[in-house]
């Protein structure tokens, strides 16, 4: 029989140790002569990236030596910082953004020495024996970064320009014979979720001809371009409002499987990756349907579609080499770990004969505490829908007071266009396991569910997102199943501008927590890096054309709004929202005697890496909120003090 006690009191075996002791950040999965490669992320060793390697033999090595990590800050937001070739392993550099070389006795060689540099998205040229990739070059004689599509030769570091003249660049990919190279660029005020132009050209050792753009524009997103077996150009375009797989022919694009799914993802990060040719005729791929992620394989010929049943409920960074594949995945009571196996392709179920390589964590955890997401469809304004995933507290051993209803915790994802799943997270069952209620919510502007819903946050960030976490709380009072007198809400970087504004213009919640969020947009606009430095003119409009909008939708020019308890959590180092942004509103709110707690960490920058700082982080928002919903938290946690 379960014990009683309070909701958000509950002991939990999900500690803030374990939250990082252990627990590796898993990404950018390879194939390379059936090896898989694979970054891992160590908090405990103060956020450094290595890159790892399981043989065809099935033996595991790390391929670089303790004083390096692997990554690279071009965008600031990095992705595709590796490479594995016949000529070796080359890798980006976190401390100098230069490229290095790792050969076949594990020797680490420097190759570029450009110091103003940033490297990322590599591709490897067989026939010239050098790297495709994108620079960014940030000379303090540029207004901002300039970035270019280079070749790097790996004997002399030497770089040659081969594209210029575009904003940004991304995915660059080489056809087999190494005589074709595609590319996407876009220009700003366009994110690359808005409109990018898909480039193709002839490439040989003089540098490229005949380059021209076949696809895209300013309102047709186009994402991973790739060369087929036989030669073609695939991608991924919206421009049905669905990111669906295409190929280039003789005769125009053509669709390869056309549905009402995405199979696209936005570029945040270079080398996202979502399909792959297990053979000339057929590709593995994922997509998302109504918010929900599968596997399937497509015909290209007959463009028939063939899910495929697996335990998995998300996928990234999805590899194939022949019939093999490799991609990173978690289901809704698994944690996220690298997969790798062979594909066999029959009628009428495809089957994939995989195998765990790496998990991101070992830690033993009984099954019987996580909280499943209930997938939830919600009215909202303007007569139309949003979506979220809902968790009720789950503990094996314990329940609640019949006569109470649990507190709701809101989680804002950030981008703001961005998704979130319904794989098991442990940053939510960490609050589940002690008596919260959980809505993650989708909002208008998420991916997932079409660009129609995706581009309806356009001139409404700061509106339309907070409308919808305030309607998802009240459908969830209207059944019944949390305590409206307890609502809090949390969100990091452009999920901390919702958390804000909600609590400004809206009666609902009750706290709410900012992760290093946006506070002031005026500051956001003018002061970003170049990637997002434009993106405001689609969520809020062009600046400074529209600055007044802009400070109308500041939550720091609405801190007399607030009139409940605010945690503010910030990196020192952060320079896309940097710490004068929280700091001007926490000033504010304690000059209105709002109660306010904010802290600094030292060495963070847009997103915390560092061990000793997630859980110096989940144990001050712990205490925070038993202060202000009144319980004690089993956890020895200390209450934030407050300013």
């Amino acid at each position: 029989m379960k014990k009683t006690a309070p909701y958000g009191s509950w002991p939990s075996d999900i500690t803030t140790g374990l939250m990082t002791s252990g627990v590796i950040g898993l990404s950018e999965t390879r194939l390379h002569d059936g090896n898989v490669y694979w970054l891992e992320s160590r908090p405990d060793e103060q956020g450094r990236t290595v890159i790892v390697r399981q043989t065809v033999n099935g033996e595991k090595e790390e391929l670089i030596p303790a004083e390096y990590s692997c990554r690279t800050l071009v965008h600031e937001y990095g992705g595709a910082c590796y490479l594995p070739t016949v000529a070796g392993l080359f890798f980006v550099n976190q401390k100098d953004q230069q490229i290095y070389k790792v050969d076949s006795a594990l020797a680490v060689s420097k190759i570029t020495n450009a110091a103003t540099f940033r490297f990322a998205d590599l591709v490897y040229s067989a026939s010239s024996s050098s790297l495709v990739c994108v620079a960014e070059e940030h000379n303090d004689d540029y207004p901002e970064p300039k970035n270019s599509l280079v070749s790097i030769d790996i004997s002399t570091g030497a770089i040659t320009v081969l594209h210029e003249g575009q904003d940004f660049y991304a995915a660059p990919c080489l056809s087999a014979d190494d005589k074709k190279l595609a590319w996407l660029s876009w220009m700003h005020p366009c994110m690359p979720w808005d409109g990018t132009r898909l480039w193709q050209a002839g490439l040989s050792g003089e540098g490229v001809a005949d380059v021209e753009v076949v696809a895209g524009g300013d309102s047709e997103s186009i994402f991973q371009p790739q060369w087929s077996p036989d030669g073609s150009l695939y991608f991924v375009s919206d421009k049905t409002h669905w990111w669906n797989i295409y190929r280039l022919e003789n005769s125009g694009v053509e669709p390869v499987c056309p549905m009402q799914a995405e199979f696209g993802l936005p570029l945040w990060q270079f080398g996202m990756t979502r399909y792959g040719f297990i053979n000339q005729h057929s590709i593995l791929t994922s997509y998302i349907e109504s918010g929900l992620e599968k596997l399937a394989v497509i015909n290209v010929a007959t463009k028939e579609l063939q899910c495929i049943d697996t335990p998995h409920s998300s996928y990234s960074s999805l590899r194939t080499e022949n019939n093999k594949y490799c991609y990173i995945a978690q289901s809704a009571t698994d944690f996220t770990a690298v997969y790798a196996g062979e594909a066999v392709i029959q009628d009428p179920a495809t089957k994939l004969n995989e195998a765990m390589v790496c998990i991101s964590t070992d830690i033993g955890l009984d099954k019987l505490n996580y909280s499943v997401a209930q997938a939830i469809t919600f009215p909202t304004g303007g007569n139309t829908e949003a979506h979220g995933f809902f968790y009720s507290p789950m503990h094996k051993d314990y329940q609640g007071p019949q006569d109470e209803l649990p507190p709701l915790l809101v989680m804002i994802h950030g981008g703001p266009t961005s998704a979130t799943s319904d794989s098991l997270s442990l940053k939510i069952q960490y609050w589940t396991n002690r008596g919260f209620a959980v809505l993650d919510v989708n909002y208008r502007g998420s991916t997932g569910f079409g660009r129609i819903y995706r581009d309806s946050l356009k001139g409404q960030w700061g509106v339309t997102d907070v409308e919808d976490c305030d309607q998802g709380v009240r459908y969830l009072v209207e059944k019944g199943v949390v305590d409206k007198n307890r609502v809090a809400i949390r969100g990091g970087s452009a999920g901390g501008l919702t958390v804000l504004t909600a609590l400004a213009e809206t009666e609902t919640f009750k706290a709410g927590t900012s992760l290093y969020g946006v506070t002031d947009l005026t500051a956001l606009a003018t002061e970003t890096h170049k990637f997002e430095a434009r993106y405001l003119d689609s969520l809020i409009g062009p600046y400074p054309e529209e600055k007044a909008l802009y400070e109308q939708r500041s939550p720091s020019n609405h801190a007399e709004k607030i009139v409940c308890p605010v945690l503010f959590l910030q990196g020192k180092e952060d320079k896309i929202v940097p710490p004068s942004q929280p700091e001007i509103m926490i000033d504010k709110l304690k000059e209105n005697n709002i109660p306010v707690a904010y802290l600094l960490f030292e060495g963070e920058a847009h997103g915390f890496r560092k061990s000793e700082t997630i859980v110096s982080a989940l144990q001050a928002e712990l205490g925070f909120y038993g202060s202000v919903f009144g319980f004690d938290p089993a956890d020895d946690v200390a209450v934030p003090e407050f300013l």
